[in-house]
C-alpha cells in the first residue's frame, strides 16, 4: 500500500497546480486533436469530387456505320452532363490548356476527331480501338490523377457498352439477314436434292449405256481383226493383179508389134506374090507363136478375171464392213459425246462435285472419248467412201478383165483360126493374092482392134497400180483403225468404273444434299428467333453486372484509414506524454526505487486510460466512427495506448533524451511498416520482415477487427500481443528503479510534473 501512497502524493501535488492540471489535460488531447483532424479532412473524400474540377474537349465529327449516323463524342458529353461525379467542364482544346497549366483543372479528357469513324471500323482486316485521351494535371496534384485514373475506366465501360450496343444492334440485323439466307439456302438445298435425286438416275442409266458401250466397243475391236486380215487379203490380191495386169499390158504390146510385123508382112505378101509362099511360112510360124502367146494370155486372163471376181467379192465385203463400223462409230461418238455432255451438266449443276479431282479426271476422259469417237467415226466415214469407190473400182476391172476374157478367147479362137488360116494359106497360096487386098482390110481391122486392146491393158495396170496404193493405204487405215478401237475400249472402260464412282458418289450426294437441307432449314428456323430487342441489345452490350457484396465493405474512406490514424494519435500522445511528467522523480523523501516505479508507472496508466477514453468517445461521437462493438472498442484503445506508454516508458527512462529520439525513430519504422495504408505486399522486400516485430503492426490489425469485420478471434490475439508488449517493458522499466536508483532525493514537485509553457 505504501507504493501506491506514493502515487497518490504525487498526483495531489500536481494537482494543485493549474498549469499543471492544464498541460495534462492539453496532452491527454493531443491524440484527439491529431487523430480527429485527420479523419476529419479525410472522412469522405470521395464524396465531394463533384467539386474537382474536369475539362472536356469534343473534337469528334462523327461518322456513318451501316447506314446509321454514329456520335459517340456527343452521346459522351450528353452523358456527362448528367453525371455529377466530376464538375465537369466543357471547352475548347485551347481553353483545356490554358486552364492545365494554370491549375484550374485536375484533368483534361480529350475525344479526338476521329473517335467515331475508329469505332466503325470492327469488320476492318485491322480494326482500330476508339481513342479517349486522359491527361491528369499531376504536377498539381498526384491523388486527383488518381482518382481520375479510376474515373476514366468507368468512362471507358460506358462508352464501350454505347458502342457495342450499336455493334449488337448491327449484328441482329446480320442475324435476320442470315436467316432469310439460310431459308433460301434450306430451298435450295431441297432442289439440290431433288436434283440429284434425278442426276443419281441419270447417272445409273449412264452406267447401263456405257456398259452396253464397253460390250459394242469389245466387239468393234474383235471385228477388226478379220477386216484387218481381210484386208491383208485383198492388199495382196491387188498385188497380183497389178501384176498380171503389168504382164497383160506388155504382151499385148508385144502383140500390137508383132500384129505390126505381120500386117507389113501381108502387105509384102500381096506386093509381091513371089514372096508369098515364104512370107506365109514365116507368118505361120508366127502365128503359132502368137496363138501360143495368145493362149498364154487367155490363161493369165483367166487368172485376173478370178483375181478381180474375189477382189470384188472382198471389197464388197470390205464396203459393208466398213459402213457397219462408221454406223457403229457413229454411234459411239453420239454416245461419248452424250456422256461428256451428260457429265458437264452434271458439274455445272454441283460445283461441289466439279472440284473433286477425279470428276475432273473422268470430266476429261469423257471429252476426249468423244473427240476421239467423232475422229473415229470421221475416218470411218472416209474408209467407207473409199471402199465405195474401191468396189465401184474393182467392179469396173472385173467388168475389164470379163471383157478381155472374152476378147483373149476370141484371139485365141481367131488365133487358132489364123492358124488354120494361114496353113491354108500355105495350101491355097494361089489363092493369096486375089484375097490379098482383103486379106489387107482385116488386118488394118485387126490392128486397130489390138492397138485398142493394148491401150485398154495399160489403163487395166494403172488402175491395177492405183488398187495397189489404194489396198496399202487401206491396210494403214484399218490398223489405225485398230488401235483407236483399242483406245476408246480402254477408255469406254475407264468410263465405265468412272460412271460405276459417279452413281455411288451421286448416292451420297442425294443423301447429303437431304441432310444439307434440313440443316439449313433447322438453322434458319433457329436464327429466326434471335430478335434485336432492347433487353437483348443492353445483355450483349453489357453482359456482365457487378453484384457487389457489402457485407465487408468499408462506408468510406475515413473508417479505412482510422486504424492507422488511432494507432498514431495513441504513439504520439504517449511520446508528447513523457514531456510534461517526470520520468525518474516523486515528491516522497526516501522513497524507494519500487515506490517510485509503481508511482511513475501509475502516472503513465493513469494517462494511457485518459487519452483512450477521450480518443476513443471523440472519434464515436464527433467524427461518426462506426464500430463493431462498444465495450471491445473501448478495450482495445486502452491495450493498444497502453503498450505504447510502457515501450516510451521504458526507453526514455533508460535513455532520457536520446530515449525520446529513439521513440520517434520507432514510430518512423512503425508509419512505413504497418500496412496501416497499403497492403503489406506493396511494402518494399526489406520492410516486410519488420512488420510483425512492431506493435503498431498489431494495433491496426485489432483495430481493423472491431471497426470494420468483428473478427473477434484476431481482436483478442491482436490484444494478447499488445499486453505482452506492455508488460515485457514495464518490467524493463521495474529494472531500471531496481538497477538504478539514488541513495537520497531532494526531487520536489517541479519536478514530478513539467509545465508545457
Amino acid at each position: 500500500m505504501r507504493a501506491l501512497s506514493v502515487f497518490f502524493k504525487d498526483i495531489k501535488s500536481g494537482v494543485k497546480k493549474p498549469m499543471t492540471l492544464i498541460s495534462f489535460i492539453a496532452v491527454i488531447f493531443v491524440p484527439i486533436l491529431y487523430c480527429g483532424m485527420y479523419l476529419s479532412a479525410f472522412w469522405d473524400p470521395y464524396g465531394h469530387l463533384d467539386e474537382l474540377p474536369v475539362a472536356v474537349v469534343n473534337q469528334d465529327k462523327g461518322a456513318q456505320y451501316e447506314g446509321k449516323s454514329l456520335h459517340i463524342g456527343s452521346d459522351l458529353v450528353d452523358e456527362l452532363k448528367k453525371n455529377e461525379d466530376f464538375k465537369w467542364n466543357f471547352v475548347t482544346e485551347k481553353e483545356a490548356q490554358q486552364g492545365i497549366d494554370e491549375n484550374r483543372y485536375y484533368m483534361k479528357i480529350t475525344i479526338p476527331e476521329n473517335f467515331s469513324s475508329q469505332a466503325t471500323t470492327l469488320m476492318n482486316d485491322h480494326p482500330q480501338p476508339a481513342d479517349l485521351i486522359y491527361e491528369p494535371n499531376g504536377n498539381y496534384n498526384f491523388v486527383a490523377g488518381q482518382i481520375g485514373n479510376s474515373a476514366v475506366k468507368d468512362l471507358k465501360a460506358k462508352i464501350s457498352a454505347k458502342v457495342t450496343e450499336a455493334y449488337t444492334n448491327s449484328l441482329f440485323d446480320k442475324v435476320s439477314e442470315i436467316s432469310s439466307g439460310l431459308t433460301e439456302a434450306g430451298n435450295g438445298a431441297g432442289d439440290i436434292h431433288t436434283g440429284a435425286g434425278k442426276l443419281q438416275d441419270g447417272a445409273a442409266k449412264l452406267k447401263e449405256n456405257l456398259n452396253k458401250l464397253v460390250s459394242g466397243t469389245s466387239e468393234l475391236e474383235a471385228g477388226m481383226v478379220p477386216l484387218a486380215n481381210g484386208a491383208g487379203k485383198l492388199q495382196s490380191g491387188a498385188s497380183e493383179l497389178n501384176k498380171g495386169a503389168s504382164s497383160l499390158a506388155n504382151g499385148l504390146d508385144q502383140l500390137s508389134a508383132a500384129h505390126k510385123q505381120l500386117q507389113n508382112g501381108i502387105e509384102q505378101a500381096v506386093a509381091g506374090a513371089s514372096q508369098l509362099s515364104g512370107g506365109l511360112e514365116s507368118s505361120l510360124e508366127g502365128n503359132k507363136k502368137l496363138n501360143q502367146g495368145l493362149h498364154a494370155s487367155l490363161e493369165g486372163t483367166t487368172k485376173l478375171q478370178q483375181g478381180l471376181h474375189a477382189a470384188v467379192d472382198g471389197s464388197t465385203k470390205l464396203n459393208q464392213g466398213l459402213q457397219s463400223s462408221a454406223d457403229g462409230s457413229a454411234k459411239v461418238a453420239e454416245g461419248a459425246k452424250g456422256v461428256a455432255q451428260g457429265l458437264d451438266q452434271l458439274v455445272k449443276a454441283n460445283p461441289a462435285l466439279g472440284k473433286d479431282p477425279s470428276v475432273q479426271k473422268l470430266l476429261a476422259a469423257s471429252q476426249a472419248v468423244a473427240q476421239g469417237s467423232e475422229q473415229v467415226a470421221a475416218g470411218q466415214k472416209q474408209l467407207a467412201g473409199g471402199s465405195e469407190q474401191l468396189a465401184a473400182g474393182s467392179k469396173q476391172l472385173s467388168d475389164g478383165s470379163d471383157q478381155l476374157a472374152e476378147g483373149n478367147k476370141q484371139l485365141v479362137s481367131g488365133s487358132d483360126a489364123l492358124l488354120a488360116g494361114n496353113q491354108k494359106l500355105v495350101e491355097g497360096a494361089s489363092k493369096l493374092q486375089a484375097a490379098g487386098p482383103k486379106l489387107t482390110v482385116g488386118m488394118q481391122q485387126f490392128g486397130s482392134k489390138l492397138s485398142e486392146a493394148a491401150a485398154g491393158g495399160h489403163k487395166l495396170a494403172s488402175g491395177a497400180q492405183q488398187l495397189s496404193t489404194g489396198t496399202s493405204s487401206l491396210v494403214d487405215g484399218i490398223h489405225k483403225l485398230g488401235g483407236g478401237v483399242s483406245t476408246i475400249a480402254s477408255g469406254s472402260v475407264k468410263l465405265d468404273e468412272g460412271a460405276g464412282e459417279l452413281k455411288n458418289g451421286m448416292g451420297d450426294l442425294v443423301s447429303g444434299s437431304g441432310k444439307l437441307a434440313d440443316k439449313l432449314n433447322e438453322a434458319a428456323d433457329k436464327t429466326s428467333d434471335v430478335k434485336g430487342t432492347d433487353e437483348r441489345v443492353t445483355m450483349y452490350a453489357q453482359p456482365v453486372e457487378v453484384s457487389e457484396n457489402t457485407s465487408k465493405k468499408i462506408s468510406n474512406y475515413g473508417t479505412g484509414i482510422a486504424p492507422y490514424f488511432l494507432s498514431i494519435s495513441l504513439f504520439v500522445g504517449a511520446l508528447l506524454s513523457t514531456i510534461i511528467i517526470s520520468m525518474r522523480g516523486t515528491t516522497v523523501e526516501d522513497a524507494s526505487g519500487l515506490q517510485r516505479f509503481f508511482s511513475r508507472t501509475f502516472t503513465f496508466l493513469l494517462m494511457s486510460l485518459f487519452q483512450s477514453i477521450v480518443v476513443a468517445t471523440l472519434v464515436l461521437v464527433l467524427v461518426g466512427l462506426k464500430v463493431q462493438s462498444l465495450p471491445l472498442f473501448y478495450l482495445f484503445t486502452f491495450a493498444t495506448s497502453f503498450a505504447f506508454m510502457m515501450i516510451i516508458q521504458a526507453i526514455v527512462t533508460w535513455l532520457d533524451q536520446p530515449g525520446r529520439f529513439l521513440a520517434v525513430i520507432l514510430m518512423v519504422l512503425q508509419l512505413t511498416t504497418s500496412a496501416g495504408t497499403f497492403p503489406l505486399e506493396l511494402l518494399p522486400e526489406w520492410m516486410k520482415p519488420i512488420n510483425p516485430w512492431l506493435p503498431m503492426s498489431h494495433s491496426v490489425t485489432g483495430f481493423k477487427t472491431v471497426i470494420s469485420s468483428g473478427d473477434y478471434s484476431t481482436m483478442w490475439h491482436q490484444f494478447d500481443l499488445l499486453l505482452v508488449y506492455g508488460i515485457v517493458f514495464v518490467l524493463i522499466t521495474l529494472a531500471y528503479f531496481l538497477l538504478r536508483t539514488p541513495k537520497s532525493t531532494d526531487m520536489n514537485q517541479e519536478e514530478i510534473v513539467t509545465p508545457l509553457a
